[in-house]
């Protein structure tokens, strides 16, 4: 089945068609309305966040079409009443959408996406947005912190076999938007166009006689350049048998458990000693952010990460909401709407967005226009991007365009963001405005 023609209609929870049937009956459902997905903080202890599956979003809107198995499915299920099966029938979003693009980072309050249109138009997409976007953005989030701790060194996302199926694809893509070189998911690599790379596991070693005869099999086949996983069994004795098996031009050996620190140390000066001064030493084994940062001073050059990078390094979600921010009045003037209880509010009115920026180039603060945008003081740069207008995509782009935009974006943060340590927002939030 090709998931890529399938609707995402039924992608959804049941309360946002029944809260149609009520406002089309009500007759408030054709109320102008803007929609905010934004996220009151950012998770525990992090300084940033990552803005990613935008691409991901805008795929899923162009399949959010009711067809006739979807509509037999709410009939058969009586989710809603006719009226609403048949107002369904027709549906197509002609709104517009506003968003960070992706790569962008985010901060508390940040309005990265905006969308505009009937409350009937924009109230059916809060599940399938806040899903993509809440799952994707956690995983480039956990991403960037990695890649910055790597200090330059490559990352490989490795992390399918840790999660569903579905979700490691998008794992994949989330993990290349912040930084990481490749992955080890084929259908990622068909469906996004990621690199990808693999040789082999412990499995393979372990089917053949010897460790010899394993790496025999694997050069002979793959080429001196492969990558040798060298400690199913005596890490000094592999590498001496590696580096016989496959001269000094052997591509790079694979460390997967153990002290990698003193371990990756001590594999160097063997392989120097033995002449391949080449090849290269990648670490695998649960790493995370900080095991990564803590091999900074280790002759290491890569890691595989998995499923500390496809759970979020402990935050699987951002925690993004999807509020109603204005609507229609009476007299057809639009009126700013919030939630206002003690720990969950939200601030009423449209919103724009821009990152004030200082004369060299560096963030200070994310400023939020409430009713129009801020003013630029000449430094600063605008964040929301056009992505649908009037029901039409026009805000698709290349993954690499959003990869190198969050190089940009990240460069552009204080030192401080870059720490490891646990922390506040590196730039405070500031509304305007309303």
């Amino acid at each position: 089945m090709d998931v890529t023609s399938q609707s995402t209609a039924l992608l959804t929870d049941h309360y946002e068609l029944t809260m149609l049937q009520a406002a089309l009956a009500g007759g408030t459902a054709h109320r102008r309305s803007v929609f905010e997905l934004f996220g009151r903080r950012l998770p525990e202890g992090r300084r940033y966040g990552v803005v990613a599956g935008v691409g991901r979003v805008l795929d899923a809107l162009e399949r959010y079409r009711f067809d006739d198995g979807v509509l037999g499915h709410l009939a058969d299920a009586r989710v809603v009443d006719d009226a609403t099966l048949e107002w369904l029938a027709s549906y197509r979003f002609s709104g517009d959408v506003w968003g960070y693009p992706e790569g962008e980072l985010y901060f508390p309050y940040s309005p990265v996406v905006v969308v505009e249109g009937t409350f009937a138009e924009g109230v059916v997409l809060e599940t399938l947005l806040l899903s993509v976007l809440n799952h994707d953005s956690a995983i480039a989030s956990a991403a960037t912190r990695m890649t910055c701790a790597s200090s330059g060194r490559p990352c490989i996302e490795m992390g399918s076999r840790r999660t569903h199926e579905e979700a490691a694809v998008a794992c994949a893509r989330a993990a290349y938007v912040a930084g990481f070189e490749a992955t080890s998911n084929l259908e990622a690599g068909r469906r996004y166009g990621i690199p990808t790379t693999g040789t082999s596991a412990h499995s393979f070693t372990l089917l053949h006689d010897s460790e010899r005869d394993a790496f025999t099999a694997q050069v002979q086949s793959l080429g001196t350049g492969t990558t040798l996983l060298v400690d199913t069994y005596d890490v000094t004795e592999a590498i001496r048998t590696a580096v016989e098996v496959a001269g000094t031009r052997l591509g790079a050996v694979r460390l997967d458990s153990g002290d990698l620190g003193p371990l990756a140390q001590q594999v160097r000066a063997q392989l120097d000693e033995l002449g391949a001064r080449d090849t290269r030493i990648i670490v695998t084994s649960d790493l995370d952010e900080h095991a990564i940062g803590a091999l900074a001073a280790a002759p290491v050059d890569g890691y595989g990460v998995g499923t500390s990078l496809v759970t979020g390094s402990g935050h699987p979600t951002c925690g993004f909401v999807y509020k109603l921010v204005s609507r229609e009045g009476p007299d057809g003037a639009m009126v700013s709407v919030a939630k206002k209880s003690q720990d969950k509010g939200s601030f009423g009115g449209r919103k724009y967005a821009l990152r004030r920026r200082d004369a060299a180039g560096v963030a200070e603060a994310e400023v939020v226009g409430v009713g129009e945008p801020p003013v630029d003081d000449g430094d600063d740069r605008t964040l929301l991007v056009p992505l649908v207008r009037a029901g039409e995509v026009v805000g698709r782009e290349p993954l690499e365009r959003g990869r190198q935009r969050h190089f940009e974006a990240r460069d552009e943060l204080p030192l401080q963001a870059h720490q490891m340590s646990r922390g506040e927002p590196v730039i405070p939030t500031l509304h305007v405005g309303g």
